[in-house]
């Protein structure tokens, strides 16, 4: 077994970019949305850099790009229309490109094996999860599936770490928290939980190992 398993009752993984590969379909949502405001649009591999702070700051990080606004960024009403867009298009296309990543399922079905409770906890809008996790034959692996608007936080913020934990009763230091970029690392030393770093996902451009999370893996199947 890991070393990263010792001691560890509880696993709380990110979903986009540690999990599934859903850039391509974020991407394509922004896009259409872009068009649908007669602005430019801003290609995969922007998308890929400002993916894991919610679809919020998504879509407020597109618009910033393109200027949109007079180049002052878009207030509150303006960002909820184009949220609304946005949310529209990635409904539509949501399960056209995105796919699990090698070894995940391997990954969920061995810790299930050894007795580990798994849970969910990502920044995704919840309404996008259960059809994700469906789609993909995620589904039944997860005790709990927590989105970004469950809570009144968000990852960066320990709070959606440390409610999966309490409503599971197990202890912080006894939960480890897989994730792909700095939010999930910085979730996980705030509530007192061990981190795993996957240097595949999406980091905002920046190489993970810099954030030195306890540990990094280049795939999952190296936890089966």
């Amino acid at each position: 077994m890991h070393d990263a398993l010792h001691d560890i009752d509880l696993i709380l993984y990110d979903l986009d970019g540690t999990l599934i590969d859903s850039a391509p379909d974020l991407a394509l949502a922004v896009d259409e949305m872009m068009k649908a405001m007669d602005l430019s649009p801003v290609g995969i591999d922007r998308v890929r850099d400002w993916v894991g702070n919610g679809s919020r700051r998504l879509v407020e990080r597109a618009l910033l790009h393109a200027g949109a606004f007079g180049g002052q960024g878009p207030d509150s009403a303006q960002l909820d229309d184009a949220l609304a867009l946005f949310m529209q298009f990635y409904e539509q296309h949501m399960m056209s490109n995105t796919y699990c990543y090698p070894g995940v399922i391997d990954c969920l079905e061995a810790q299930r094996e050894r007795g580990i409770a798994q849970a969910l906890v990502t920044n995704k809008p919840s309404r996008f999860i259960d059809p994700l996790l469906e789609a993909m034959g995620l589904d039944g692996f997860f005790s709990h599936a927590l989105g970004g608007d469950a809570l009144a936080q968000k990852k960066p913020d320990p709070t959606p770490l440390l409610h999966i934990a309490g409503l599971l009763d197990i202890a912080p230091e006894r939960v480890l928290m897989i994730g792909d970029s700095r939010s999930d690392v910085q979730a996980a030393r705030a509530a007192g939980c061990r981190c795993l770093a996957v240097t595949y996902g999406y980091n905002h451009g920046e190489p993970i190992a810099a954030l030195n999370p306890d540990h990094l893996l280049d795939s999952l199947e190296e936890l089966v």
